[in-house]
C-alpha cells in the first residue's frame, strides 16, 4: 500500500466521520450528547468510552513499553484501564448521592476552591490529550512520507476541529462509533496477520523481557495499580460519558468497555513485544521499526488503525473542553458559538504545543495520573466511607500531588534530584506515588469526622 492510498483511506474515514454528524446541531446535544433528543444506547456508549480512551498515544505507549519491558510493560499499561471499573464505581457513587459530575459533588462539599482545584488538573489534561494525539499525527505522517509531519498536524487539526465544532458531543459519539468500527476491523486484520506470521510465538511473546529488561515494567504496573482509582476521576472524556444515559445503561457501558480496551491495548502491545523479539532497532518511536518489520499493506493499517484513535480522541476531548468552560467554569454563553470557540482556543493551543517541541509520551500520562491522586483520599474517605472533609484536608492532598507531578516531570532538575533517589525513571515515580498517596491519606484522615 503506498503513501497515496494511506492518505486516501485516511480522507475516506474522515469524510465518514463528517457524514456521522448530526445535520442539525442543537444546544443540548452539543453539551449533554444527545442524539435526537434521545440519551445515547448502550453499544454506542461503549463503543464511545473504547475509542477515545485507547487514543493513538495509548496504542504507542503500550507498543513501546512491551518493546522495552516486555510483557510486564505492556500489562503496566493495561492495568490503567481497570479505570473503566474503578470509573464505573464512582460514576455509581456519585449518582447515588445526587451528583451530576465530579464538580457537582466536590462543589457541595468544599465549595469553589474544590472545584477550581479539580477544573485546573483536568484542564491541563484536556490540553495534553489534544497535543499528544496531534504529535503522533505527526509521527506517522513523517514516517510514511518525509517532511510531512508539520503538514499532517495541521490539516488534521483543522479538519477535527470542524466537526467537532459543529455538533460537539452528539458529535462525538456519533463518529466515535464509526471510528471505532474501522479500528476493530483494520487492527483486527493486521493483528491476525502478526499471530499468524511465521516468527510469532505466544509463548514467547507472553515470556519476553524486552530490550531493557521486565523490571521497570513490574514497577511500572505497580505505579499503576497506586494510580488506577484516582485516575478516571480526572478524566473528563470517562467522567462526561457517566452521566448522560440511565444508571443501569451506564453501569454495563462501562464493564464492557474495560475488556474491550483491555484487549485492544494488550493486542497492540503485542506489535511492540514483537519488534522487541526479532532484536529490530527502536526507530522513531517503533513506527519506522514497524515498516521494515512488516508488509506494506500491514504497516499501513497499523498506521491507520493510529490515525482512527487519534483523530477519534480529539472530538472528545474538545467536547470535553467546551462543557468544561461552559457549563462547570461559567466562562462563556451556553450556546453554540461559546462551546466552539473554547474548542477552537483549546485546539489552538495544543497544536502550538505540538509544533513547539516533542516529549516522551508516556510523561504526560505519568505527571496527569500523579496530580490526579489527590482525588484517591478524597473519594475514598469522603465519597465512600461518607466522612466530612474540611477544605484545608483537601488542599493539602491536592498539594502534594501537585507537587509530586511537578517532581516527576522535573525530576533531573538540581532541587528535585537532590531529594529523590538515584534510579530508573519509574522506579522514581513509584517513591512520588507512594508519596502522594501517604501524604493525602494522613491530611484528609487528619481532618476527617463523620457526616
Amino acid at each position: 500500500m503506498t503513501p497515496a492510498a494511506l492518505v486516501a483511506l485516511f480522507v475516506v474515514l474522515i469524510g465518514a466521520s463528517v457524514l456521522a454528524a448530526p445535520r442539525r446541531a442543537t444546544v443540548e446535544g452539543f453539551y449533554a450528547g444527545h442524539i435526537a433528543g434521545q440519551a445515547p444506547g448502550l453499544w454506542v456508549l461503549v463503543l464511545s468510552q473504547v475509542t477515545t480512551w485507547i487514543f493513538a498515544r495509548s496504542l504507542m505507549n503500550a507498543a513501546i513499553l512491551g518493546y522495552f519491558y516486555g510483557i510486564a510493560g505492556t500489562l503496566a499499561y493495561a492495568a490503567y484501564y481497570g479505570s473503566f471499573l474503578t470509573g464505573g464505581f464512582i460514576v455509581a457513587r456519585l449518582r447515588a448521592q445526587g451528583a451530576g459530575s465530579v464538580q457537582d459533588w466536590l462543589s457541595n462539599h468544599f465549595g469553589a476552591t474544590g472545584t477550581t482545584a479539580y477544573n485546573l488538573v483536568i484542564a491541563l489534561r484536556l490540553l495534553s490529550e489534544v497535543f499528544a494525539n496531534l504529535l503522533v499525527v505527526g509521527l506517522i505522517a513523517s514516517a510514511v512520507i518525509e517532511g510531512s509531519g508539520t503538514a499532517a498536524i495541521l490539516i488534521v487539526a483543522i479538519v477535527g476541529l470542524a466537526y467537532s465544532a459543529w455538533g460537539g458531543l452528539s458529535a462525538a459519539l456519533r463518529t466515535d462509533v464509526v471510528q471505532m468500527l474501522v479500528f476493530l476491523a483494520v487492527f483486527g486484520v493486521a493483528f491476525v496477520f502478526l499471530i499468524l506470521s511465521p516468527g510469532f510465538s505466544l509463548g514467547a511473546v507472553l515470556t519476553a523481557p524486552g530490550t531493557s529488561g521486565a523490571w521497570n515494567g513490574w514497577v511500572l504496573l505497580a505505579v499503576a495499580a497506586l494510580q488506577v482509582f484516582s485516575y478516571p476521576a480526572h478524566d473528563p472524556v470517562m467522567m462526561d460519558r457517566g452521566f448522560i444515559a440511565d444508571e443501569d445503561t451506564t453501569r454495563r457501558s462501562f464493564l464492557h468497555a474495560f475488556w474491550l480496551s483491555v484487549l485492544c491495548i494488550i493486542g497492540f502491545g503485542f506489535f511492540g513485544i514483537q519488534a522487541s523479539l526479532i532484536g529490530a532497532e527502536y526507530e522513531g518511536e517503533l513506527i519506522t521499526t514497524w515498516a521494515g518489520m512488516f508488509p506494506t499493506w500491514v504497516f499501513a493499517l497499523l498506521m491507520l488503525s493510529l490515525l482512527v484513535s487519534a483523530l477519534s480522541t480529539l472530538d472528545s476531548a474538545l467536547s470535553s473542553s467546551a462543557r468544561l468552560v461552559v457549563e462547570e467554569l461559567s466562562l462563556a454563553p451556553r450556546t453554540l458559538m461559546g462551546g466552539r470557540a473554547v474548542m477552537l482556543v483549546f485546539m489552538v493551543l495544543g497544536t502550538v504545543l505540538t509544533l513547539w517541541g516533542n516529549a516522551t509520551l508516556f510523561d504526560a500520562v505519568a505527571v496527569s495520573g500523579t496530580a490526579s491522586m489527590f482525588l484517591a483520599p478524597v473519594l475514598i474517605v469522603g465519597l465512600v466511607m461518607g466522612r466530612s472533609i474540611p477544605t484545608w484536608s483537601y488542599l493539602a492532598a491536592f498539594a502534594a500531588a501537585i507537587l509530586g507531578a511537578l517532581a516527576y516531570f522535573g525530576r533531573s532538575w538540581p532541587t528535585f534530584s537532590a531529594i529523590l533517589p538515584d534510579g530508573h525513571k519509574y522506579e522514581q515515580l513509584l517513591i512520588i506515588c507512594v508519596f502522594v498517596l501517604v501524604a493525602g491519606f494522613a491530611a484528609v484522615l487528619a481532618g476527617a469526622r463523620r457526616a
